[in-house]
């Protein structure tokens, strides 16, 4: 063998571990993982990156963040959360996602994880307590789950002589699906109310919904907490004043895209805090060591102008609980 074809390969053997790392000039890298695309979180991501700067940490110069986006095909997330732990990042953000924090944590129990859920992560199996999570992961919930009673009675204040609801789920969450088609089923057969639990992962999902309202009409429309609705937003608030649908579900942007009604957490608050632990792991703490918190803030947002719309009458008793009111 030729002496330059043996430096070559003692070359190439001294390379090879490495090639798997990524390479950013020597600053810390972050994996950020979501279930959606980039185009549906900027508002979040403007959150995330105040989070980031408030320790010192600013994409493209004191940090680089390789970012993995699901596309809204939770299949393709454990195989995005496997790519980022052979990457060797320095920590992982998975934001307002349980799918994306399930798979991050299946991925990796070396590598911190900073994520922001709408489950209880305890129950969820996700940490083993708030104070303690003990492992890699901490972060945020919104326990927007707990939140889905609040929400349906909120909506039945709207039209409280209907006795049939709908409740909009996607399947590709089931911990999600499973947790909130079990409260809100509870909840009505309590109450003698009829509710249909629809599902939608995809356009054609949403065609059958649509369907379903035209045919069915029910009273009101809940839908669930989920990642993949608020990446929606404009298109479920479309679909329900098409039907003149009184609809609720937690995300603020619902609303402001022309849905009657919001109550829940504030997703831009959760994505910036996530933000702050994950700049806080990158200056040496712990995740272990970070505990677990509950965001407690909720809002209540009406769209005044799409009641009007849809012919529905917001009681001025519900108007004056509302933190914003749309007009």
């Amino acid at each position: 063998m030729r002496r330059r074809q043996i430096i070559r390969l003692f070359a190439a053997a001294l390379v090879w571990p490495q090639l798997g790392r990524a390479q950013h000039s020597g600053r810390p890298v972050i994996g950020f993982l979501n279930s959606s695309s980039r185009g549906r979180y900027e508002n979040a991501l403007r959150a995330f990156y105040k989070g980031l700067g408030e320790h010192g940490y600013v994409e493209g110069q004191t940090v680089a963040i390789e970012y993995r986006w699901a596309e809204d095909r939770n299949e393709r997330l454990p195989a995005l959360a496997a790519d980022l732990v052979q990457r060797h990042v320095d920590v992982i953000a998975a934001i307002g996602s349980t799918p994306a924090a399930l798979a991050a944590k299946a991925a990796t129990d070396t590598i911190p994880i900073v994520i922001q859920v709408g489950v209880d992560p305890v129950s969820g199996g996700l940490i083993t307590s708030l104070a303690r999570p003990g492992g890699n992961v901490t972060g945020f919930t919104n326990l927007n789950i707990e939140l889905g009673r609040k929400r349906f009675e909120i909506l039945r204040e709207v039209v409280p002589p209907a006795t049939h609801f709908a409740l909009l789920v996607t399947p590709t969450s089931p911990l999600i699906s499973q947790s909130i088609t079990s409260e809100i089923r509870a909840v009505a057969q309590s109450l003698g109310i009829n509710l249909s639990v629809l599902e939608a992962s995809n356009e054609r999902g949403f065609e059958e919904v649509s369907t379903f309202l035209s045919r069915v009409r029910p009273g009101g429309l809940m839908i669930a907490p989920d990642a993949f609705f608020i990446s929606r937003s404009e298109q479920l608030a479309a679909l329900s004043v098409r039907h003149l649908l009184p609809a609720i579900t937690q995300f603020r942007e619902f609303s402001a895209a022309g849905g009657l009604m919001s109550y829940g957490g504030s997703f831009t608050e959760a994505a910036h805090e996530v933000g702050v632990y994950t700049g806080r792991i990158l200056r040496g703490e712990k995740a272990s060591d970070l505990p677990f918190r509950q965001l407690t803030k909720v809002e209540l947002v009406i769209n005044l102008k799409t009641a009007k719309a849809i012919g529905a009458s917001v009681p001025l008793s519900l108007l004056g609980r509302a933190d914003e009111v749309i007009e």
